[in-house]
């Protein structure tokens, strides 16, 4: 009886460790290992929070592998302790036409991460990109006067804001508003109000909600000239009292390029002299071929399939994985160098199978971008990233 005992013993211990393993959720989570650290976060897209089998697929850079990824929420409450949405909350989703808002899908997610105890960034409140074609522009076709742009910026931060009070934690206030050379994007806002867009969002959100914490998102923040642009604009009107909780860097890279460490430590140096803090908002890593040079997240820019440029879709050679294992962890060595200027880590998407960088810049290839491979289980290197925390 007794060895039957230990042989029931030993087969369940088998299957929970094989479950554990398999599963994609480790019996430590990086958000647990670095909860003295810094938050840990991921993307969430609107089908891990609920199913929809129409078929239908409004975004073009998006993570539909399929219309129920639900199976993919205990993956996430299990691994993070942070979440933002990929899409629904954004301006074209939330906000289709002029007096009319849609929170349908934003309050999903909103709900859904609350009852399990997430905290939660809104994404974003202004962006040139994704943003209602109605927003700029009169009934006669024309851009609207800087007096009408600032009204509709207000009552759309205003009702957005108000209408999660209490149940989102943070906003991107404002998203991507300056080029790789640091100076300003000429968008609709730009052309319109010029670089006063920027601090009356801040100022109209904080005004909508004072208890929340505000950041500024971009992409190419590694780049010097970039990262020392934004900084430069935000300095004086951080001084002056503008609510900036955090300057947000995308963190969309690419392998083969060889300087983000050197180049990130630059840029969180650089911003903590704001006096604010650095949040990595949306990390991944491309393993795919960038003939290109191309670098950032526009999501317009676009290039054509060729095969040559998908040499994995098999899976990658044992000597990429390790260029990736080696990356992610001289890349987090040196994130707890600079541990006390670091607010949040957060990751975009959460594994390959629905990770946007398949499909950009080029649509249709197969990428390994992310820290889950396309069964959800943990990629090895994981572990080692927990192993290395303090």
């Amino acid at each position: 009886m007794k060895n039957t005992n230990n042989k029931l013993l030993a087969s369940a211990l088998s299957f929970i460790i094989y479950h554990l393993s398999f599963s994609g959720v480790a019996a430590q989570s990086l958000a647990e290992a670095y909860r003295d650290c810094w938050y840990t976060g991921v993307s969430v897209n609107q089908w891990e929070v609920a199913a929809d089998l129409s078929g239908q697929n409004a975004h073009d850079v998006t993570g539909m592998v399929s219309g129920d990824q639900t199976r993919d929420w205990p993956i996430i409450t299990a691994n993070f302790n942070w979440v933002v949405a990929e899409n629904c909350m954004k301006c074209e989703v939330v906000h289709p036409q002029e007096g009319i808002y849609d929170f349908t899908l934003a309050d999903q997610f909103v709900d859904k991460a609350k009852a399990a105890g997430l905290k939660v960034l809104g994404h974003a409140l202004i962006w040139h990109s994704q943003c209602a074609p109605w927003f700029h522009y009169d009934d006669q076709g024309n851009l609207v006067s800087p007096e009408v742009l600032k009204k509709r910026m207000r009552e759309h931060i205003y009702t957005i804001v108000n209408h999660f009070r209490g149940r989102v934690d943070a906003w991107d206030v404002v998203n991507e508003a300056f080029e790789d050379d640091g100076s300003p994007r000429q968008s609709l806002f730009y052309q319109i109000l010029g670089t006063d867009y920027i601090p009356l969002a801040f100022q109209y959100a904080h005004e909508a909600d004072p208890t929340i914490e505000l950041y500024y998102n971009d992409f190419s923040m590694n780049k010097a000239p970039k990262v020392e642009g934004v900084c430069r604009f935000f300095e004086p009107l951080i001084r002056q009292g503008l609510p900036v909780t955090a300057i947000g860097m995308q963190g969309h890279m690419i392998l083969e390029d060889n300087n983000y460490i050197q180049e990130y430590e630059h840029s969180i140096e650089t911003i903590a002299r704001l006096g604010v803090q650095t949040a990595f908002t949306e990390l991944d890593i491309s393993v795919l071929p960038n003939p290109y040079g191309f670098s950032g997240a526009n999501v317009s820019d676009r290039f054509a399939y060729r095969p040559q440029m998908d040499p994995y879709k098999d899976g990658l050679t044992p000597q990429q994985e390790q260029a990736v294992e080696d990356f992610w962890l001289s890349f987090y060595q040196m994130l707890l160098r600079h541990k006390d200027n670091i607010q949040r880590v957060s990751f975009w998407c959460l594994n390959d199978a629905n990770s946007w960088r398949n499909d950009f810049p080029i649509r249709g290839r197969t990428d390994y971008a992310t820290l889950f491979d396309r069964q959800n289980r943990p990629k090895p290197f994981v572990q080692k990233l927990i192993e290395l925390a303090p």
